[in-house]
């Protein structure tokens, strides 16, 4: 009798543990993702997953070396890019130039993560471009390239493009993950941010088998 009530809790374990897995790598619409109708443009031969956030929100802050080495593992067939926002807030919008400008000169690798750290630990306050301009100079990035670049009348058409892309996706807030341009993650799925980089792998998969 005790071989058998074994049996039968070992065969429920495995019963509820395939359960989970089922539902790991078969995200829901509605509870999951919502999807995006009309889809985002993406990235042809790729699945790509973007990242819309902004240097001024907290949670971006605390999201930022956690899906940064994730991103950096996604497999060969994903591809990862990031968009600043600003919600049409003029200071959000500063901040989203900063991050195209630290693209455009090279200094973004070097300094992404110093520009959350700036703001969020150590209060600094980027008013002005020239604050800016400051700040990037003391962390050896070079002035007059960095200023140029942030002044230039791409990086405020980068800020626009980001923006009605965000507006598309019916960004509400950040950080949020959008799938193959065609899924937006539901963070209210996920209890911590680990689980929402667990819940993105499997709409990952699932627009993975999309393109099979």
């Amino acid at each position: 009798m005790k071989r058998l009530i074994t049996l039968l809790f070992a065969t429920l374990v495995a019963s509820f543990a395939m359960s989970g897995l089922s539902l790991a790598a078969e995200p829901q619409a509605g509870r999951d993702f919502t999807p995006i109708n009309p889809p985002l443009p993406s990235t042809k031969g790729k699945i790509e997953v973007i990242e819309f956030f902004s240097y001024g929100c907290p949670h971006c802050s605390d999201f930022h070396p956690i899906v940064s080495p994730w991103a950096a593992k996604l497999p060969k067939d994903v591809s990862f890019r990031r968009v600043p926002v600003s919600f049409n807030r003029p200071e959000w919008a500063r901040l989203a130039r900063i991050y195209y400008a630290l693209e455009a000169t090279g200094d973004l690798a070097k300094l992404d993560a110093a520009v959350f750290i700036a703001i969020h630990e150590q209060r600094v306050m980027f008013r002005t471009d020239e604050a800016a301009v400051s700040w990037a100079v003391s962390k050896g990035a070079d002035g007059k390239k960095f200023g140029d670049a942030l002044a230039s009348f791409s990086m405020q058409s980068k800020v626009q493009r980001g923006d009605q892309e965000a507006t598309a996706a019916r960004i509400q807030g950040v950080p949020a993950l959008v799938v193959d341009g065609k899924y937006l993650v539901n963070n209210e799925a996920a209890s911590n941010f680990q689980e929402l980089l667990k819940l993105t792998d499997a709409v990952i998969a699932k627009a993975r088998q999309e393109h099979k």
